[in-house]
């Protein structure tokens, strides 16, 4: 990063910069704990009571603590781990139960990422008829982003007693969850405008004077492969539109990705799994509490916890399944 030709390219500087510091956070934690560790095994020597190898006891809990947490991040070797990453939410079918569930996804990732220091901005969202989300997408940055977030890909199906059921019934709702990783503009992708079918409409707002009342907000829709990419975010339509054909590069590179991937699995003669459109994680709040991952088979009953976005033990349950698999 001394090389000041290296911010000639401003975005990949900036991509290098964030790795660079996810680096040295790491190492900073390894050097921090080797010295705890060779100052606890000295301080063994020199224990006179039960209350000074209680004291070590408790630094030795917290240590292991620690570095369990590190060697979480030792599994974040993947090529964009290091990026930031779309996550974006998607009801399934059923209305409103749909639409509240996705609401409560969005809650929940954007309460994960409050309490755990990672940054998110809202690109586009869509309210429900009645109540909930019909879609929304946030970008998020922090510590490892795409890779701590990568496993939340996939379809999460919610069974509970219906708020909006005046004979208090229990139902079943589903919604999807896609993340997908930032790509840096210095990768190149093929994208022909003749592909593409671009509307612009008015941006949802707040209300009051935070209401966009020009035709800012963009939908892309890449037809060769159906992707579809909005962004309202912005005032700026130009600048919206950036955003969006940002997305959607960043969609078509982890689609050839995943590909190839497929490709190479095949040849290996494995089966293939798509976790995206298929059900990862199973909450259910009646007839009684239990969130339960179908892939590692990690599950707890606190459901509110979790709910309130304490969801880091099933993200790094399903780091170490993937680097078992």
């Amino acid at each position: 990063m001394e090389d000041s030709s290296i911010w000639d390219d401003v975005d990949k500087a900036t991509s290098l910069n964030r790795e660079l510091s996810n680096l040295e956070k790491s190492l900073k934690e390894y050097n921090e704990l080797s010295k705890e560790l060779a100052d606890n095994i000295e301080l063994l020597g020199l224990i006179e009571d039960e209350d000074e190898l209680k004291e070590i006891e408790v630094s030795l809990i917290k240590m292991q603590e620690r570095y369990d947490a590190l060697e979480i991040t030792s599994l974040l070797d993947g090529e964009y781990d290091s990026s930031n990453c779309y996550l974006e939410i998607h009801p399934g079918a059923g209305g409103t139960e749909a639409c509240d569930w996705a609401s409560m996804l969005f809650r929940m990732y954007t309460m994960f990422c409050e309490k755990n220091g990672y940054s998110y901005k809202v690109i586009d969202s869509q309210k429900g008829d009645e109540a909930g989300l019909k879609s929304t997408t946030i970008l998020i940055s922090g510590y490892y982003p795409y890779g701590y977030f990568k496993g939340e890909n996939g379809v999460h199906r919610l069974v509970r007693i219906s708020p909006f059921d005046s004979n208090a019934r229990r139902h079943t709702s589903f919604a999807s969850v896609s993340v997908t990783p930032e790509i840096d503009d210095n990768i190149d992708i093929d994208i022909k405008q003749s592909d593409l079918k671009i509307d612009v409409y008015h941006s949802s707002g707040a209300g009051g004077q935070s209401v966009n009342t020009s035709n800012s907000a963009v939908r892309i829709t890449h037809i060769p492969s159906k992707i579809v990419v909005t962004c309202q975010i912005e005032r700026s339509q130009q600048h919206n539109k950036d955003i969006a054909m940002q997305m959607l590069k960043s969609k078509l590179y982890a689609l050839e990705k995943a590909k190839i991937d497929r490709e190479k699995s095949n040849l290996k003669g494995e089966i293939v799994d798509i976790n995206f459109g298929s059900q990862i994680r199973n909450y259910v709040l009646e007839p009684y509490k239990l969130i339960k991952d179908v892939r590692t088979e990690y599950e707890t009953s606190n459901v509110n916890k979790v709910l309130d976005g304490d969801i880091k033990s099933f993200m790094e349950a399903y780091l170490k399944k993937n680097k078992q698999e």
